[in-house]
């Protein structure tokens, strides 16, 4: 078992930013059940190299991420893969809730008048912290929606599955390369919630184990031996 180096727990509702170093892992923990973390990566060496959705899901021929996949950024690197996955199911296709968006669905309740149960949105919530590196909305991008699940019908409509919420689930990511993360735990864009919701989420960093030749997401597609190798060129120095 990988050393625990740092733990903690956020609220729901709330946005955080990290620089995760290759060979680490973060774990990420739903507490009550009904968590939803939006995050997106950045290559720290260089912002213009960040997470690309589009690819991720066709690279590995998949609409959700679970364990076994890797996410890919736009110069076909890989930032970290999935090592573990207790619920099955996560998003990538329906980006973040807008100030709009809450409140509408929520009412706009402002932190001038509910200080900090104020209702914070996912695009809002990760333009605040990539400000912080000096990135701007231009900047973001499609974002992973960890514990969220989409169903899409035949037709293409995409629901919300609330029933896939459950406490205590987890997913683990080891990443490959150092990467700068940026997340929030606002609402996803389809939650049907009557009030809105604020699930914490723990996380943990720790050690992460050695790539192995029998490496589940080096194997699990034959985009990803590729991504894994463009990933060691990189830290070889072979490639900018």
């Amino acid at each position: 078992m990988s050393e625990i180096i740092y733990r903690d727990t956020l609220p729901g509702g709330k946005h955080w930013s990290l620089l995760m170093r290759r060979g680490t892992t973060l774990t990420l923990v739903d507490v009550e059940g009904g968590a939803n973390v939006g995050m997106l990566f950045y290559n720290p060496a260089n912002p213009l190299e960040r997470y690309n959705a589009p690819d991720t899901l066709k690279c590995q021929h998949t609409f959700k991420l679970t364990k076994g996949h890797c996410l890919y950024s736009d110069m076909g690197r890989i930032f970290c893969s999935i090592i573990e996955d207790t619920l099955g199911w996560h998003d990538t296709a329906c980006g973040c809730s807008t100030k709009a968006l809450v409140a509408k669905r929520w009412g706009g309740a402002s932190y001038q008048d509910a200080r900090n149960d104020w209702q914070q949105n996912g695009h809002d919530g990760l333009l605040v912290e990539a400000a912080k590196y000096g990135l701007t909305r231009r900047d973001l991008a499609a974002n992973v929606n960890w514990f969220s699940k989409v169903a899409v019908a035949d037709d293409g409509a995409m629901t919300f599955d609330a029933a896939a919420a459950r406490a205590g689930a987890k997913v683990v990511l080891r990443f490959e390369m150092d990467t700068l993360v940026l997340l929030h735990t606002c609402p996803h864009p389809l939650d049907p919630s009557k009030e809105y919701p604020r699930k914490p989420v723990t996380y943990e960093i720790g050690d992460a184990p050695p790539v192995a030749a029998g490496d589940a997401c080096l194997n699990s597609a034959p985009e990803n031996a590729r991504g894994f190798e463009n990933t060691r060129l990189f830290h070889a120095g072979c490639c900018p």
